[in-house]
């Protein structure tokens, strides 16, 4: 057997090391804007995947998320519902203010995320994104045909 490359063994600890810091950054930012870090992700997947998302589909999305599980993503679509930022049935969409708070929240995180990754070359940022996004698909390819 080939011995694997010692920075694939790097990858995965790097890779949580990383997750760990950003998202306690973002926590500390949103804390400053008085939003839950799950109020943005809920807001970021419907923008992103929407425009009408499956509320199936965002809460499997959301159940995966580390401060979520199915009964507390559900709870917070209820909640997100009832403040008016999101709306529909099976299907999930943001409201006119679901989708000013979002662009609002967009914005004010730009400004962190340009200090922190202006300091490296674009190209290195998008193989990143690239790389991160391919592990992710193929993850998820052997999960489905895993059996359960």
């Amino acid at each position: 057997m080939t011995t694997p490359p010692a920075v694939y063994g790097q990858f995965g600890q790097a890779l949580a090391f990383a997750e760990r810091t950003l998202t306690a950054m973002l926590r500390e930012h949103l804390a400053q804007r008085d939003v839950q870090p799950e109020t943005w992700y809920a807001l970021q997947l419907i923008a992103t995947r929407g425009p009408r998302l499956s509320r199936q589909a965002l809460s499997r999305d959301l159940d995966g998320s580390p401060n979520l599980d199915s009964g507390s993503a559900g709870e917070l679509l209820t909640r997100l519902e009832a403040e008016g930022l999101i709306r529909g049935g099976d299907l999930v969409d943001l409201t006119a203010d679901g989708q000013a708070l979002h662009r609002s929240l967009r914005e004010y995180i730009a400004g962190p995320t340009v200090r922190l990754l202006s300091q490296f070359d674009i190209r290195d940022i998008e193989t990143t994104v690239r790389t991160v996004q391919a592990i992710t698909r193929r993850a998820e390819e052997e999960a489905e045909r895993s059996p359960a």
